[in-house]
């Protein structure tokens, strides 16, 4: 799988990720007959492409949760690669926004709609929202921020033009939900109910069109187990990133046209 992370990039994301934009929102209504393209592609400069007989069908978006691990070989992509047993392609970037105005750090992927590439993808798996919520409202005051990524009925907002562009590219898309606490204290256990309300607007966005599936992963950390978790109780462990890639590529597997 290849990534396109510098030690530079990884400078510049971290001196910049702690500070929340907003975004404009545009209005969708199913079946999605009207397609506004973006009036230009951003592709991330950085990104090296070797020459490969079996070129990636699979792009892989998002922040934290979908990057960790990558410099080890163990990230979600990686397990998705391992599992279907082709590439993957990612550029999921730690700190990334859906949200996000800044624009050198934006374009280069900091806003998770910039971290799309052309190609030929049959599907495009992401996350995002989750520091939106934390590092943008606090997981308090989060109703304008909701509603400038989603609407309450999934079909307005930033997620619903990605997935939208996506779709009329051709590509399934498969949005992945955050990891769940296992009852232990957490950084953003504060965010629950909020990341709760998120991802059931996703759903609902995934109900207008087959294809579109929300990879709930609500139900994968039992109660008092912190072993998907790392230390820091935020992110996935070797065995979380595994145990998620292993559901997405079940989901894929499970609904891919092109096997």
């Amino acid at each position: 799988m290849r990534a396109p992370f510098t030690l530079l990039l990884t400078i510049c994301m971290a001196a910049t990720f702690l500070i929340a934009a907003c975004a404009e929102t545009t209005e969708l209504e199913p079946p999605f007959e009207t397609v506004q393209e973006a009036p230009g592609e951003v592709v991330t400069k950085n990104v090296v492409v070797d020459e490969d007989p079996q070129a990636p069908r699979i792009l892989a978006m998002g922040d934290s949760m979908m990057a960790w691990h990558t410099f080890t070989g163990q990230s979600i992509p990686h397990t998705i690669e391992s599992v279907l047993d082709e590439p993957v392609f990612s550029n999921a970037i730690s700190g990334a926004k859906i949200t996000y105005k800044l624009p050198l750090s934006g374009a280069l992927g900091m806003r998770i709609e910039n971290q799309y590439r052309k190609g030929d993808w049959d599907w495009v798996v992401l996350n995002g929202g989750g520091n939106d919520l934390w590092l943008g409202c606090g997981c308090g005051k989060c109703t304008g921020k909701l509603n400038k990524m989603i609407s309450e009925d999934g079909k307005r907002g930033v997620i619903p033009m990605m997935v939208q562009r996506y779709r009329h590219q051709g590509a399934q898309v498969a949005w992945v939900g955050y990891l769940r606490s296992p009852g232990a204290w957490s950084p953003v256990e504060g965010c629950r109910d909020t990341g709760n309300e998120l991802e059931q607007r996703i759903n609902k966005l995934a109900a207008i069109d087959p294809g579109v599936h929300y990879v709930s992963l609500a139900d994968l950390v039992p109660h008092g187990d912190r072993s998907f978790h790392t230390f820091d109780m935020i992110h996935p462990s070797i065995k979380g990133s595994r145990e998620i890639g292993n559901r997405v590529a079940a989901v894929i597997a499970a609904n891919d046209s092109a096997r």
